[in-house]
């Protein structure tokens, strides 16, 4: 957001370890509800996306109610349910506050008619713990995050738990992790790995293994530009390498790579692309 540029707030600048990390800047539990709607929106990497920056301060930041509210007008405009993803983010960390965020999160979900096991949304958290308390709220279905293979969820961490990503993703930990939750968003190198050059390499078998145990794989995040693109995707288009980085790459071959391991979803931030992807791989993401 624009939060820097009011002088307003500048004396809520903090410095606060979340999750381990130390980390520096504003934090929305200073802010009231009131105070965090005279925000406007910028792009969040805009080394990297500069022509996004066009649309800075367009636009202010929504109560997750009121995407509720948007999404049950679009679906009845459209005919058809608007699905939507909700991420519990540091919930350890919120709830050590005082601000658990899975009971108002399950209150809003009861309240517009999402709580129930078909229900179009995912739940989702980077801690299993979050999705455990979430199963005993409601039945909306739920996903665990997966990050790189060496981390452990910051739950695991607190509580002394030594598993890593590693184990979760083999068939002990996907099988308990399918006793609470419906599905899980890994890494797209958790799917398939790069080599050392940054090529892709052989899938892994998490896709098989994880639909053994009856879940299923949204993973993340693909995305257009050369920078974020495997090797292989990469296309310089005659310019300079600092330049080209920022620049679109073959992703639709990358989408094709990912989509053939048989995943049933995937995260992306350029939702057009990927719905052509989709398109045209077949009947995936119909």
């Amino acid at each position: 957001t624009d939060v820097a540029d009011h002088p307003e707030f500048a004396a809520r600048k903090a410095t606060k370890t979340i999750d381990g990390d130390r980390l520096t800047g504003w934090f929305t539990e200073d802010f009231t509800l009131a105070e965090l709607r005279t925000l406007r929106t910028r792009e969040r990497i805009p080394r990297n996306r500069l022509k996004n920056t066009l649309y800075n301060g367009r636009w202010t930041i929504p109560t997750f109610e009121e995407v509720l509210r948007w999404a049950e007008k679009e679906g009845r405009r459209r005919g058809r349910p608007v699905w939507l993803h909700a991420e519990t983010k540091h919930p350890s960390y919120f709830r050590a506050l005082g601000l658990g965020l899975e009971e108002p999160l399950a209150r809003l979900l009861r309240r517009y008619g999402r709580d129930r096991r078909n229900s179009a949304i995912f739940l989702q958290s980077f801690e299993p713990s979050s999705m455990r308390r979430m199963a005993k709220l409601v039945s909306s279905p739920r996903v665990v995050l997966l990050s790189a293979a060496s981390e452990r969820p910051w739950d695991f961490v607190e509580a002394g738990d030594p598993r890593t990503v590693a184990d979760l993703v083999k068939p002990e930990g996907l099988g308990w992790i399918s006793s609470f939750a419906q599905g899980i968003g890994p890494t797209l190198d958790l799917v398939i790995p790069k080599d050392a050059s940054g090529r892709l390499g052989e899938p892994t078998t998490l896709v098989r293994d994880a639909h053994r145990e009856g879940l299923i794989l949204h993973p993340y995040t693909l995305r257009n530009e050369n920078s974020f693109l495997p090797l292989d995707f990469r296309r310089d288009h005659g310019l300079e390498p600092a330049v080209a980085a920022h620049e679109y790459g073959d992703v639709f071959a990358a989408y094709r790579r990912y989509f053939a391991t048989g995943i049933d979803g995937i995260f992306t931030d350029h939702p057009d692309t990927g719905l052509l992807a989709a398109a045209d791989f077949g009947d995936f993401g119909d």
